[in-house]
């Protein structure tokens, strides 16, 4: 897709906020700081659009950003490392929960995970819910650009024994730097809409 017109429709704290408007919407999960809005920003040809922050659990909301008229683009909030309360994070969990498994227009879950290290117990189970709720996770490898060149597949083949992913499943090295990854996604998420 040729991305000339991106907007931040709505910014959800809650489910009443969430849009009506029937678009498909592609969400964005993982760990906090694992480079959901970097992907985004990637994605959308944009420096900056999607906030990003170098402290973790900036992203508490669930961002609704509307591509071109024909899709959403739906930034999660990170889980993990965030300086909040318990009682917060699970109050995010439960928001992010009830809106993966209550939108119809929901057609994609993308994972992100850090290339540089096994999937941590959260990813698991993230990983899980989603294939258990019928979805085929895309799983995206960020910070590509942290490794060496003949390091990559080495940390591929740990994400894909973590997630026990077989050959069907994908699994994306990406680099926000060198945008290496993107083309590819992109690819895709075509064939989605």
């Amino acid at each position: 897709m040729n991305v000339n017109n991106v907007n931040l429709d709505i910014v959800a704290g809650n489910e009443k906020q969430f849009p009506d408007t029937g678009l498909i919407e592609i969400a964005f999960a993982g760990k906090s700081n694992v480079g959901k809005s970097s992907l985004i920003n990637a994605l959308i040809n944009r420096k900056s659009y999607a906030r990003t922050s170098s402290q973790p659990g900036k992203t508490q909301t669930i961002n609704f950003y509307n591509v071109e008229d024909a899709l959403y683009f739906v930034d999660l909030p990170g889980y993990g490392y965030a300086k909040v309360s318990k009682k917060e994070r699970e109050r995010w969990g439960k928001f992010i929960e009830s809106y993966l498994n209550k939108r119809m227009q929901l057609k994609q879950i993308i994972l992100l995970v850090d290339i540089r290290h096994e999937p941590n117990n959260n990813d698991k189970m993230l990983y899980d819910w989603i294939t258990y709720n019928g979805f085929q996770p895309l799983v995206i490898a960020t910070k590509l650009d942290k490794l060496k060149r003949s390091q990559v597949e080495k940390h591929v083949s740990v994400i894909k024994k973590a997630f026990n992913i077989k050959d069907r499943n994908t699994i994306i090295p990406f680099s926000a730097v060198t945008k290496q990854g993107k083309d590819k996604l992109w690819e895709i998420l075509d064939e989605l809409i």
